[in-house]
């Protein structure tokens, strides 16, 4: 009970900062969803980045088991330097993604909150159907996100498995081993990726219809 108590106040706490944070950005002219179109464009970037290191992590792991001679110390300790980014893009996304979702809320509950001050029944109306559609939009961009994210994780314990395997058995029966793992772990690389890329193309999609309706 006392950890969930300080959970919760940890989390108000973050909230707070939000609040205090959206609040003074509005002062200075910056509103909410210049802010959400940023954080989308920020999490569409981080995405991108940490398609480059999954994909350099799985071409570091296909040298090494075509590997022919040489260290096999350094050639480990390279795979990890990879895994280690890739872990560190993924946190990235995850934390961009978590970001977007605090803002799209905030932007909506203040939709919906200014509906109420409408004195023309029409413009209520025409607003309220433009918080619903931009609603839908996000939530559809949310989904995406969510779902190339949840890919990252077993994705990143099959490398993290690679990684540990190596560091206690530098030698061919272990690159033997690992070489019969990296079909899988090859698919699941182009699977993230292309799911990936269909966030980031949701994300630019997103930016464009927020833009446009300025």
């Amino acid at each position: 009970m006392k950890h969930f108590t300080l959970v919760t106040t940890f989390v108000c706490m973050l909230s707070g900062c939000q609040t205090a944070y959206y609040s003074a950005m509005e002062k200075v002219g910056i509103h909410k969803r210049e802010i959400l179109v940023d954080r989308v464009e920020a999490t569409k970037e981080s995405q991108q980045e940490s398609q480059q290191e999954f994909q350099s992590a799985l071409e570091r792991l296909s040298t090494l088991i075509n590997f022919d001679g040489g260290e096999l110390q350094s050639a480990y300790e390279q795979l990890n330097d990879d895994y280690e980014a890739s872990l560190a893009s993924a946190e990235e996304v995850s934390v961009n993604i978590n970001k977007v979702e605090d803002v799209a809320q905030a932007l909506f509950d203040e939709w919906q909150d200014e509906l109420t001050q409408y004195s023309s029944d029409k413009l209520k109306r025409e607003s309220e159907k433009k918080l619903k559609q931009t609603q839908r939009q996000f939530d559809r961009l949310l989904r995406s996100m969510r779902s190339s994210e949840s890919k990252m994780q077993p994705v990143l314990a099959s490398l993290k498995d690679n990684v540990l395997y190596l560091k206690h058995n530098l030698n061919a029966q272990a690159i033997a081993a690992i070489r019969g793992e990296f079909k899988n772990l090859q698919t699941d690389i182009k699977t993230l990726i292309d799911d990936m890329n269909r966030s980031i193309a949701d994300s630019n999609k997103f930016i464009e219809q927020m833009n446009s309706n300025k």
